[in-house]
Order: C-alpha cells, then sequence, then structure tokens
C-alpha cells in the first residue's frame, strides 16, 4: 500500500509527466493546492532517483533564471518488479534442455569467471568463502576439505528445481577459482545433506 508521502511524490511526477514544458515547483504547487515547500521536498527526491531532471529555461530574462524541472522520459526503476517470475522462467527454461544440470553448471562457471576477487591478499579459499558470503550463501570456515553453505539465497527455486539450481551453485564457485588461478577446485556440491546444510567438497587443482 502507498503511504501519503508516496502517493503525493507520484501526484508532483504525473504532473510533470503531463505537462507539454517543464514547470517549476510553484506551478506543480498550484496545480497540486499543495505548499511549494512540499513539492520541493519531492523533486528533491526524484531527481536523486532519476527521474526527474533541472532544465535550463528557453529565453533568458534579467535576475535569478527560475528552476525548471521535468519528467525523465524512462520506466519508473522504483516500480513493483518481479525477478521471481524471470527466475521461474528461466530455471524451467533450462530444465527442459537435454543435459540440464551441465548446462546449467556451465553457465555458473562462465559467470563465476566475470567475479573479481574480493582481496587479492586473501588465500583462495578466504576468497571464496567471502565471495559466497557476499552472496548470502552463510558459510562456515571450511574443514576437512569441506566447505559448509548454510543458506541458500535462492532457497524458493532450489527447493523445487534443485537439479538445475544447485548445478549453477556449483558452476558459480568453480568459474570464480578458476579465473582466481587458485591451486584447488569445488569438487562437487552434495545439496540439502541437512534441512539447513549444503556442502562443497574442495580439492587441489588436478586430482
Amino acid at each position: 500500500m502507498i503511504n501519503a508521502i508516496g502517493k503525493r511524490r507520484i501526484d508532483v511526477l504525473s504532473t510533470l509527466k503531463a505537462s507539454a514544458t517543464p514547470m517549476t515547483s510553484a506551478q506543480i504547487a498550484a496545480r497540486l493546492e499543495v505548499h511549494t515547500n512540499t513539492v520541493r521536498f519531492h523533486l528533491e527526491h526524484l531527481e536523486t532517483s532519476g527521474q526527474v531532471e533541472r532544465v535550463q529555461p528557453h529565453h533568458r530574462t534579467p535576475g535569478r533564471p527560475p528552476q525548471l524541472y521535468q519528467a525523465v522520459r524512462r520506466m519508473d526503476p522504483t516500480g513493483p518488479t518481479h525477478y521471481r517470475m524471470l527466475a521461474e522462467i528461466l530455471v524451467n527454461g533450462l530444465a527442459a534442455e537435454d543435459d540440464p544440470a551441465g548446462r546449467a553448471r556451465e553457465m555458473g562457471r562462465s559467470w563465476g569467471r566475470t567475479l573479481p576477487r574480493p582481496s587479492d591478499e586473501d588465500s583462495p579459499i578466504d576468497a571464496l568463502v567471502e565471495m559466497l558470503d557476499d552472496i548470502g550463501f552463510a558459510p562456515e570456515p571450511p574443514e576437512d576439505d569441506q566447505l559448509r553453505l548454510r543458506h541458500c539465497p535462492f532457497l524458493g527455486l532450489a527447493q523445487t528445481r534443485s537439479a538445475v539450481v544447485c548445478p549453477i551453485h556449483l558452476g558459480l564457485m568453480q568459474g570464480a577459482l578458476e579465473a582466481w588461478q587458485a591451486p584447488l577446485a569445488v569438487e562437487r556440491l552434495d545439496a540439502f545433506v541437512e534441512p539447513d546444510l549444503c556442502v562443497a567438497h574442495l580439492s587441489p587443482k588436478g586430482d
């Protein structure tokens, strides 16, 4: 539900979008029958979010020129998003392929190769743990060549499409280590060995 502040901000933006010419804050205020300071408050936030921009007047007049605003002609970046739907479409498309797990792992590996190493001073395993923590896997310090992951940032999809989502995670780790030219690799990923645990198995590169 949109609160009063959000509704007023939409009104300010809608007024600018409906105008054929740029408007001053006073003109917008008069149109909406609110105080000019209220309009300026919303214009500041709309300008920061890239939805409104200031423009110069076409004709110069003596004195300080008025501040003119116009709506930026683009989609609203603050509007509703449905990335879960997009993810489901992509995952279902992968699941329909002849080798969904293999294809998913290669996609994850390709993406992993683009990830920068968090710190050149860290060991490869420390860098991997930091990267996974940033993504949301909640990794624990590795023990006995096992990296324990306590959270899945894609849990809703992983529970129904583990044959696709989990290979993406495996490829992600493999691709990152390859790009960092690390002396170790992720051999396999055992998903949901416990309700709150996935385990990545590490090995020296080439084993």
